[in-house]
């Protein structure tokens, strides 16, 4: 039996494709969760350590309080050591001319062998005066060798300290994360030291060894000298990795979220699978009906099937390894070729490798058991027919049926307590539990609403009729490859609904929090804004309306003592779209938990007595009308305690990116940081740029599952072809035409896909709101959304696959002429 199943093989090969292609996808999924998984920690290595890459060893504190000057001496004059360089970088306000920017500034090793980045022009720091600067910031801010900027910091003593320098080379960027989002500067040690605070000590130590020194001599006598455990004195890669282990809390939080992904791949893998292995019993009915009635037993067809099962799945798993590799390396290299992730590291670990091949074959082992053991169920004589094993009137299929009933009802229960009650908790595994049971209790309406929805096709003449009986015939087939379907679609409406929640309740959050789009502000001491500034800001594309508040006293409403600004009022008009919040010329808008509806005002020697009322929006600021109450005067001590902010309009037009452009504009044409500026706008568009991401990915994710369950609809499709050969062929022989047998398999296909994803869509959105619901109510109003337009794409893509998941089918059933259908038994 072992030749006859290495025979169907090598002579049928072609029948195995949809086995091998589900199979494939899944175990591809899953080798490349795990190498994204070692991947990103490799990645992490090459980033986090670069810093002290270059060193043998790196000393840190063994507690909170910085390692200090005698300890980075005591060092550098141990036997061992052959240099050594203390790390201590310094955050500071760098003005490069048309910008102040926050900046690190760290000094340069003694031993250039210590250098972690590379100089790519001019040279490194040799005056107290000369910076080096990195490729990046010195692009983005046109900085050149000669050119001038302005350092400065609160270096603990009355007046900020200040360094006037010249760029005197320029380095490559830092991939260290910790460094990478701020412009990076290298002076000499006196120059850090000038802004620094006294005594301020070192993060760490880099060290080189002295030559034929060992590490583990190297730490035990560094660890004597500094009187510290040896645990803190260790190589860059144990640094790292200690590093990554912390940085990442010890959890593989993502790895976790895409193995789920990944198992929803692999069940509808195994769904499509045992579908796919009873359309191959059903092809060789006659085969195995030959081989029993010559003696071979039971045992032996069952077993030549899951030869057939193991070898397939264990090719299929090997080409998914080989797959999620090429994959993996491929989108590496690309991202390699971005400066920004160069350090972008590919990394195999075992566990992917024998993770994909024990799964995969395992998986398509265990799918098969259910066909293997329906092709030996009956005698040779009966021909093999494939038999229902688990229909609604079997004591297997009603056990299903009532487990999967409670597991709903229970599960929609705890949905709705967990939504109720804004518990994730509970609404998590309540959800799931009910997606479960609607699973194993699908049998109960998939095959009606098929019915149902054929009624729709009946207008299509015969083959409309036909398709809609053809679609039930066989309902446990039926419903496991809608149910595959199902699978996917639930996932990706879900996501769709629960994003579009969470967005209009972050939405609505952001709003009651910002009085307006952008707000600039402002503190006490900076040189004011100039009205040449202001003007260029007002000038930039995508701003509506700009205006410069201005101080005009405190205002003292019971216990509450806050500064009072003031806006004219044609501004407040065009800015303020909640009237709550505009001041009146005789009332004051007070912050939105304060509920006194009288105040008094303070501006300079004057006091007066206004109406008060409570804003949506102000937390810790007053706000009156400026045409009613004039600004204090410009040497008022209340300015050297707080200064008035810019608020300002944009277009609602402007996408994400461009208000990150705006904000960066705006900071320069008004010489003030980018954190500076906030608002509304900014944190709804960084929001909604990671909600559209993980959509994004999210939706590609769960599309490996929805095409693996398409391959199942087209096997369905060629089982039910194969097993009505001579119903199809007299259907022909009495006029049917070939056109009207490909409409008839595409409308068959099109009933189960539109039923699945109309089942699952109407799920998806349900499970959506009542995760959103659970995971928001607890701090925003959330208000269902459904993004009908998203799920009717969905729902439209679902059927269209199913179409063309049928054309494979149609053409092999049109192929045959009726003659010869006729003639076969």
């Amino acid at each position: 039996m072992l030749q006859v199943s290495l025979s169907q093989l090598k002579s049928h090969s072609r029948r195995f494709i949809a086995i091998t292609l589900a199979v494939l996808l899944a175990v591809a999924f899953l080798s490349a969760t795990l190498m994204v998984n070692a991947s990103t920690k490799a990645s992490l290595k090459e980033s986090l350590g670069q810093s002290y890459a270059s060193a043998d060893l790196v000393i840190s504190p063994p507690t909170q309080t910085p390692l200090t000057t005698a300890e980075l001496a005591a060092v550098t004059s141990s036997p061992v050591v052959g240099a050594s360089s203390g790390q201590r970088p310094l955050f500071l306000q760098t003005n490069l001319g048309k910008a102040s920017v926050g900046a690190q500034l760290r000094d340069v090793p003694t031993d250039p062998a210590l250098e972690p980045v590379k100089l790519l022009s001019g040279a490194w720091p040799t005056k107290d005066a000369d910076v080096v600067v990195d490729r990046v910031t010195a692009e983005r801010n046109s900085l050149s060798l000669g050119s001038k900027v302005t350092m400065s910091a609160d270096a603990g003593g009355k007046e900020p300290a200040s360094l006037h320098a010249t760029v005197s080379g320029i380095m490559a960027a830092s991939f260290d994360p910790m460094s990478s989002g701020t412009a990076q500067f290298v002076g000499t040690t006196a120059a850090v030291e000038k802004l620094s605070y006294p005594d301020s000590g070192f993060t760490g130590i880099s060290v080189l060894l002295k030559p034929g020194v060992s590490v583990a001599d190297a730490k035990a006598a560094l660890a004597t000298t500094l009187d510290q455990p040896a645990d803190t004195i260790l190589t860059p890669d144990e640094q790292t990795t200690q590093q990554v282990s912390l940085l990442t809390g010890g959890q593989d939080q993502l790895t976790i979220v895409l193995l789920a992904f990944a198992a929803v791949a692999l069940l509808v893998a195994a769904l499509v699978v045992s579908n796919t292995f009873s359309v191959l019993v059903a092809q060789r009915t006659r085969e195995l009906a030959l081989l029993r009635c010559i003696g071979a037993s039971r045992a032996q067809v069952r077993n030549s099937v899951m030869v057939e099962a193991i070898a397939v799945g264990f090719i299929a798993s090997v080409l998914g390894v080989l797959v999620a590799t090429g994959t993996m390396a491929l989108v590496l290299t690309l991202l390699g070729q971005n400066p920004n992730f160069a350090f972008a590291t590919l990394a195999v670990p075992p566990s992917a490798i024998v993770a994909g091949l024990v799964v995969g074959t395992l998986l398509t082992v265990l799918a098969a058991l259910v066909p293997a053991r329906a092709a030996t169920a009956v005698a040779p004589l009966a021909a093999l027919r494939p038999v229902d094993d688990a229909s609604v009137h079997n004591t297997g299929g009603r056990l299903r049926l009532v487990v999967g009933v409670v597991l709903l009802l229970a599960g929609g229960v705890g949905l709705v307590y967990g939504g109720i009650s804004t518990n994730l908790l509970i609404a998590l595994p309540a959800g799931a539990a009910s997606f479960v049971g609607v699973i194993m209790a699908a049998t109960l309406f998939v095959p009606k609403l098929v019915a149902l929805a054929g009624t729709l096709a009946v207008p299509a003449g015969v083959p409309g009729t036909m398709a809609a009986a053809n679609a039930v015939r066989n309902p446990r087939r039926t419903t496991a490859t809608a149910s595959a379907l199902l699978i996917g679609v639930t996932l990706v409406t879900m996501m769709m609904t629960g994003a579009a929640t969470a967005r209009q309740a972050f939405d609505s959050q952001l709003d009651s929090r910002y009085p307006v789009d952008l707000s600039v502000q402002a503190y006490p001491g900076e040189p004011a804004i100039t009205a040449d500034q202001l003007s260029a800001a007002a000038a930039l594309p995508g701003v509506k309306q700009i205006a410069r508040l201005d101080l005009v006293g405190t205002v003292t409403a019971g216990d509450l003592q806050i500064p009072a600004y003031g806006i004219h009022d044609a501004d407040a008009a065009a800015l303020l779209a909640n009237s709550a919040n505009r001041p009146t010329r005789t009332s004051v808008v007070l912050p939105k938990d304060v509920k006194a509806t009288t105040a008094t005002l303070n501006s300079g020697t004057q006091t007066t007595n206004i109406a008060a009322t409570p804003s949506t929006t102000y937390e810790l600021m007053a706000v009156v009308s400026l045409d009613a109450f004039p600004p204090v005067a410009a040497n008022d001590p209340l300015r050297r305690e707080a200064a008035a902010p810019l608020w300002i309009s944009v277009n609602e037009s402007l996408e994400a990116n461009a208000l990150m452009d705006l904000r960066t504009s705006l900071a320069t044409a008004l010489g003030v940081n980018e954190y500076q500026v906030s608002g509304d706008v900014l944190e709804k568009a960084t929001f909604n740029q990671v909600i559209d991401m993980m959509l994004l990915v999210v939706t590609a994710l769960l599309a490996v599952a929805v095409f693996i369950a398409l391959i199942g609809v087209a096997n369905t499709l060629s089982l039910s072809v194969l097993e009505r050969t001579r119903e199809n062929s007299l259907l022909r022989a009495l006029g049917l035409t070939r056109g009207q047998l490909r409409g008839m398999l595409a409308l068959e296909a099109v009933l189960i896909a539109g039923v699945a994803a109309i089942i699952g869509s109407a799920l998806g959105a349900v499970y959506g709101w009542g995760g959103a619901q659970a995971a928001l109510g607890s701090f925003a109003d959330v208000t269902a959304v459904i993004p009908w337009g998203q799920i009717l794409t969905v729902v439209l893509v679902a059927v269209v696959a199913g179409l063309l998941a049928s054309v494979v089918p149609a053409r092999l059933a049109a192929k045959l002429s009726p003659v010869e259908g006729l003639a076969m038994d």
